[in-house]
Parts: structure tokens; C-alpha cells; sequence
């Protein structure tokens, strides 16, 4: 039960952290001189980052799942 709620709790934790890397860090990025570009550039290299954020924590939470799983299948 333990393994259930501490990868809730991890869970939340990433959220809470992406959250304040995106506000934080994300969000005042911004480039200038590109004209009419600067919009778009800024945003894609925000979109960059913020996916790939995504995918790390996916990829995070996965392994959490696994080494429950395989501690409980042991026990």
C-alpha cells in the first residue's frame, strides 16, 4: 500500500515542480530580432522544453511503477 501512495505522492511532486519550472522559467522567455518571428519562435521553444519536461516525467513515473511492481511481485 505504501508503494501506491508514494508513487501518488512522487506523482504530485512532479506536477508541483513542472508547474513552477514552467512559470518560472518558461514563461519570461522570450527572443527579439526576428521581426514578426519573435512570437512564434518564443513559443516553440517553449513548447520544446514543455514537452519535453513531459516526456521526462512520464518516463520518471514509469520507472517508480516498475520498481513497485517488482517489489511487490517479489514480497
Amino acid at each position: 500500500m505504501i508503494g501506491l501512495f508514494g508513487f501518488l505522492f512522487t506523482m504530485w511532486i512532479l506536477i508541483l515542480i513542472g508547474g513552477g519550472i514552467v512559470v518560472t522559467i518558461l514563461g519570461p522567455i522570450s527572443t527579439t530580432g526576428y521581426g514578426d518571428l519573435n512570437w512564434i519562435i518564443s513559443s516553440t521553444i517553449k513548447a520544446v522544453i514543455a514537452i519535453s519536461l513531459v516526456v521526462l516525467w512520464i518516463f520518471i513515473l514509469l520507472e517508480i511503477k516498475n520498481w513497485i511492481f517488482k517489489k511487490k511481485i517479489k514480497s
